[in-house]
């Protein structure tokens, strides 16, 4: 009896331990006064440092409005690049609070290697840039092409799947960051470079002569980009996942960083109020107070207009929404109800 009553102890302990070890982060980003964000090393659109240094993109925005929700205040975010290879471990190792990195939702990455992804932000796919002068037009006549491609990444085994599929050979050179890839293909040591469409379409316009590169029109794969938080702390997961949702059903309902104030004060919809927190107390499910996506909105403003600021009309990348529109658009874009 006592050795069972020992052995109990022992297991309890452990399961405490280890719970302890993957629990709590809203805590820990409370006590700490500040939330710690995984992003790209500099993908223009995503995220980059702009002329003061400040850290500003799609990806950037949707870990600010983590932050307003959280610690009331968007710039309490200190900002990590990381290498393609680094941004699951980065997670699942705690060195960050929250990766929001162009990273692709897949089941090996959600159920194997420690981290939970949240709300897809940008539905992508993969694709290929290549020279005009090459005179190539599809990526079916890629045969024999040396094509410069980023470790540890899932283009590396699309890439390797559609050359499969399609009957043909060819060389993958393979760097640990997109920016020496990109390097490579600049200075000719590849014919070609693949990764998400979106990537290629911003990394394009850092190039001496964009106009001289072409995306090739097949998309090869499926990458639906989302943030990830590390696997086993339900509560953080869940706050990251609805403060996101929450900013699409702004979209959905026409609440913007400009109007939030006057709809808080005036609208008598019931979704709208619950949402906005005039109306229940949606926060108290995620630990969070009534205003948690008031605060969100005002930061960054709602999905749309995240979107448009860094991608739409007027930009110099312009990718139209296409899939990232909202549902009611043809789109993919839907958020879950809050309430």
């Amino acid at each position: 009896m006592k050795k069972t009553a020992l052995l109990f102890s022992v297991i309890s302990l452990i399961l405490m331990a280890s719970a302890s070890a993957f629990a709590g982060t809203l805590e820990d980003v409370k006590a700490k006064g500040i939330l710690t964000c995984g992003i790209s090393e500099g993908v223009p659109g995503f995220s980059i440092p702009d002329s003061t240094g400040t850290w500003v993109g799609f990806d950037v925005d949707m870990a600010r409005a983590v932050a307003a929700a959280v610690l009331a205040d968007p710039s309490k975010v200190k900002f990590v690049p990381l290498a393609s290879k680094q941004k699951i471990v980065a997670v699942s190792s705690g060195q960050v609070d929250l990766t929001s990195r162009t990273t692709t939702w897949t089941l090996k990455r959600d159920g194997k290697q420690g981290v939970d992804f949240t709300h897809v932000v940008f539905y992508d796919g993969q694709g290929f840039l290549i020279p005009n002068k090459l005179g190539v037009r599809s990526a079916r006549e890629l045969d024999g092409a040396s094509v410069c491609v980023t470790a540890g990444t899932t283009t590396e085994l699309n890439l390797a799947d559609f050359a499969r599929a399609n009957g043909i050979k060819v060389e993958a050179v393979v760097f640990d960051g997109k920016k020496e890839a990109l390097n490579a293909y600049a200075s000719g040591r590849c014919d070609c470079f693949t990764t998400d469409i979106s990537q290629l379409a911003s990394l394009r316009s850092t190039l001496k002569d964009p106009k001289a590169h072409s995306i090739l029109p097949e998309v090869i794969s499926k990458e639906p980009l989302a943030p990830l938080v590390r696997h086993g702390d339900n509560q953080w997961k869940d706050i990251v996942t609805w403060v996101i949702n929450g900013l699409v059903a702004a979209e959905e309902n026409g609440i913007t960083a400009a109007n939030v104030d006057k709809i808080m004060a005036t609208s008598q919809n019931p979704v709208v109020r619950r949402m906005l927190g005039t109306s229940g107390d949606t926060g108290s499910y995620l630990g969070l107070d009534k205003e948690w996506l008031v605060r969100a909105i005002k930061a960054v403003g709602n999905y749309g207009e995240i979107y448009d600021r860094h991608f739409g009309p007027g930009t110099a990348l312009d990718i139209p929404r296409g899939v990232n529109n909202l549902w009611l658009r043809g789109g993919l874009q839907y958020a879950m109800p809050i309430r």
